[in-house]
């Protein structure tokens, strides 16, 4: 396999928008040979994972928190009859045959009742008190998370054959302690014998595998699938479906009449938004298709026509200019001052071991003769727990944490002169101060830092700034040296 397909990824809320994925991304009008030479992983349905693991936002329980929590003997098994009906549900506004129906519901009860009995076994084991699951419990994650994906690819292909189309279902998820291969090489099997030409893979974004993707890749575990599966067949493209274009900012913040579409950037753009959690791509799996010199194409599902956003590695743009203003609304800025600090090093080792012992995502960081400030995606009790780790072990040191907003200006290449006078007048004449200012070097973004409240304002006013007002059509760029 080599250079002739492509390899797509369907995110969870285009896979619940059924109709308008067939009728722009999976069919959309093809026909016969056309149809092939693509293949699909696809994201469990929108709400199905949070109802497996936990809401991602909100942190409402699903079957895995419950099970974790053991808040009463039958708190996970009414979460997972939950999932069950919800899947059911799902199924049934899909499918118009009954025959297919009843296969799929079929489907979803085998792999339900199979997890439930494993859940079962463990909750007996944990009943005694003489034993412990509590290593038990990363499998039980890594069981649940699949059982989306595998609802979703196992239904999805069904589809696809009940109109006619040659679709297989490629299930990754199945695993057990006889079988821990990683997962390049439970790819490579799975691959081995099926026919790109004639056939239409419907992929499970969840692999099992010796790695343990929830555990290592949380939820960007597709993601990674997805890269891996177009790195080793050797793809001609990488594209990713979406909800959304990739804009030069959130049309609700500065008008949907003012937002430009993202024509084509590169992988460090793209690593700039995973950094503040705007991610095109999970920064592990745009590595490699980085390195393989995969180009990466982001669409929006529900805009079929149009070509989308081209993301490749040695494109720069021909004109120095901001392609994108977000950031993130609250952040903490962990502030750390110990006037010993002159001259004497291991104290910034010392806050990353504990930021990264309380999974604490640093976006940047700047520091002086005495202090070190980490500007942190983090929410505030997280924080509180890193700050009494590092006063119990430096307890002459102040420090200290307050909530900050961040707004980036990001581009392939920003180096236009000017361009910081002009963000700087803009945010004065919004009457917003700039607490804080990250540069850097390599001309890919700029972060400033300002209070919460102006989160907002800061966004239209720098867009309104290096955007709108020095708005040019998109060249085709150059490639970098």
């Amino acid at each position: 396999m080599s250079g002739k397909h492509s390899v797509e990824k369907i995110g969870g809320t285009s896979m619940a928008a059924t109709a308008t994925l067939f009728d722009n991304v999976l069919i959309a009008g093809r026909k016969g040979a056309d149809l092939y030479n693509r293949i699909f992983v696809v994201s469990a349905y929108a709400g199905m994972t949070d109802l497996l693991l936990e809401h991602k936002k909100s942190g409402e329980p699903g079957v895995y928190a419950r099970f974790v929590a053991d808040d009463g003997a039958d708190g996970w098994r009414h979460a997972i009859e939950t999932v069950r009906t919800a899947m059911h549900g799902r199924n049934a506004d899909m499918f118009a045959r009954a025959e297919s129906l009843a296969e799929a519901n079929a489907f979803v009860d085998a792999r339900i009742d199979a997890v439930a009995a494993c859940l079962d076994d463990l909750a007996r084991l944990r009943s005694h008190g003489r034993f412990c699951v509590k290593e038990q419990l990363v499998t039980v994650r890594e069981l649940l998370a699949g059982l989306g994906e595998a609802h979703s690819a196992h239904s999805t292909a069904l589809l696809l054959r009940d109109r006619g189309v040659n679709a297989c279902f490629v299930d990754l998820t199945l695993w057990d302690q006889e079988d821990m291969r990683g997962l390049d090489e439970r790819i490579e099997q799975a691959f081995a014998t099926i026919d790109l030409a004639t056939t239409l893979p419907i992929v499970t974004g969840y692999a099992g595998c010796s790695e343990g993707m929830v555990r290592r890749y949380a939820r960007g575990y597709s993601e990674m699938t997805f890269s891996r599966i177009a790195v080793l067949t050797q793809a001609r493209e990488a594209i990713i479906h979406k909800e959304f274009h990739l804009s030069s900012a959130d049309p609700r913040l500065v008008g949907t009449d003012k937002a430009r579409k993202i024509g084509r950037t590169n992988y460090d753009v793209a690593d700039q938004l995973a950094n503040l959690g705007m991610e095109a791509i999970h920064p592990g799996a745009g590595r490699g298709l980085r390195q393989t010199d995969i180009p990466l194409r982001v669409r929006n599902t529900f805009d079929r026509e149009d070509g989308g956003t081209l993301i490749c590695g040695k494109y720069v743009s021909d004109t120095p200019r901001v392609e994108i203003v977000t950031g993130i609304r609250t952040a903490q800025a962990l502030q750390f001052f110990e006037q010993d600090m002159v001259g004497v090093k291991g104290y910034d080792a010392a806050i990353l071991e504990a930021l990264t012992r309380h999974g604490a995502w640093i976006v940047s960081k700047a520091s002086n003769a005495n202090t070190i400030t980490h500007y942190l995606s983090a929410d505030a009790a997280k924080v509180k727990r890193v700050i009494a780790d590092l006063q119990d072990r430096y307890p002459d040191a102040s420090i200290s944490a307050h909530p900050v907003a961040i707004v980036s200006v990001i581009g392939s290449d920003i180096s236009r002169p000017g361009l910081m006078p002009d963000a700087l007048k803009a945010l004065a004449q919004a009457d917003i101060d700039v607490i804080a200012m990250q540069h850097q070097i390599r001309n890919v973004d700029v972060q400033f830092v300002v209070d919460t409240r102006h989160y907002d304002a800061a966004v239209a006013a720098l867009h309104r700034a290096l955007v709108e007002e020095h708005d040019e059509p998109v060249a085709e760029g150059r490639r970098a040296a």
